[in-house]
């Protein structure tokens, strides 16, 4: 059997013999990181086995490089990877230290043990669960959160997930709760933000899950990010960049001129409704912007003259200027995700 594929997505990795970061497939599977130079490829450019390796994050060996994890080899060999933003630097590595663990322990790697491992009852649908804590009106509230000095936007507090379980008789008391909570954050429903949260999954306590209003969770596609909390009231940003992040990652995107086509960074705000795109090995600056107010966003067929043919999942941006803009989810979901997060920024009306 083929080992399962655990996570797969594109990450920049720098070069083992030249200097330079690239944008590449990267899948994880169950032994060891296989990446590619684009994901229709068939075979890899190399695989990094796990059975031995240490993986070190955050990684600082590179100044200004933000979001970078280290896999070391048995054989001392370093490969760096890095991430568009923190909450996907995070999810990796989770997911490699998890999967080196279970090479270790002789183990399977599994997402769903939970119900054996703590006894979840069998009439309990976490994913059912999970819909109705998104509920805009009855779910769990989404809010913006400050502590040492950092902001946590659409994120909530693990005291407010177990008052919110209680209080919809979803469980009983509050232990129950906190193991429905558990069972939650184990299978990617819930995710950690913040030292406190992340500490506790991390570690080996009975649960996982904090009952504590410093500890702070998200939901996986909220569009939640940190910033830090500037006490500098004379940095004005520009009109552009001071909508709420709502959404982020890398997508490829077709050129204007050339129409070839290179994988981008995408940051899109709300009020008002920008998406910058940037080079993702890490440029600062992005190379453009996408003005939402009027725009028309829809799936596009993949075999249309002058668009990727080999690859499904495209989309267009037509902006109220009548410029048209191709972009490629990884997956249909991906696509899906992408043009109702604008559609939703794009009636901000600014």
């Amino acid at each position: 059997m083929e080992p399962k594929r655990i996570r797969e997505g594109y990450l920049v990795k720098k070069g083992s013999v030249f200097n330079t970061w690239k944008p590449m497939w990267v899948v994880l599977l169950e032994d060891g990181i296989e990446f590619y130079k684009k994901k229709s490829d068939n075979s890899p450019k190399g695989m990094i086995p796990l059975k031995g390796s240490t993986l070190t994050s955050p990684c600082q060996d590179f100044g200004k490089r933000m979001f970078v994890f280290k896999i070391t080899t048995t054989k001392q060999q370093d490969h760096f990877f890095q991430a568009a933003f923190l909450e996907e630097r995070d999810a990796w590595v989770r997911d490699i230290k998890k999967a080196i663990k279970c090479i270790e322990g002789g183990q399977k790697f599994a997402r769903k043990s939970t119900r054996r491992s703590i006894r979840l009852p069998e009439t309990i649908d976490l994913g059912a669960l999970y819909l109705s804590m998104k509920d805009t009106e009855k779910g769990i509230k989404e809010l913006n959160l400050e502590k040492d000095k950092k902001i946590f936007n659409h994120c909530f507090t693990g005291n407010c997930v177990i008052d919110w379980l209680v209080s919809n008789q979803s469980v009983r008391n509050r232990q129950e709760g906190l193991m429905i909570a558990s069972s939650l954050l184990n299978e990617g429903y819930l995710q950690p933000a913040g030292d406190m949260s992340k500490s506790a999954v991390d570690g080996t306590a009975e649960n996982p899950f904090l009952d504590n209003p410093d500890a702070f969770y998200y939901f996986p596609d909220s569009g939640f990010f940190c910033e830090e909390n500037s006490s500098d009231d004379d940095v004005i940003l520009k009109e552009e960049f001071r909508g709420v992040i709502i959404k982020q990652g890398c997508l490829l995107k077709q050129g204007h001129r050339r129409k070839n086509w290179k994988v981008r960074k995408f940051i899109l705000r709300e009020d008002p409704a920008y998406l910058h795109y940037y080079d993702p090995a890490g440029a600062e600056d992005p190379l453009g912007a996408i003005h939402l107010r009027g725009c028309v966003v829809t799936s596009v067929e993949s075999n249309s003259n002058g668009r990727k043919s080999e690859e499904e999942n495209l989309f267009e941006i037509i902006t109220a200027d009548e410029v048209h803009y191709f972009l490629q989810a990884a997956t249909p979901k991906e696509r899906t995700e992408w043009i109702k997060a604008i559609q939703m920024a794009s009636r901000t009306g600014k």
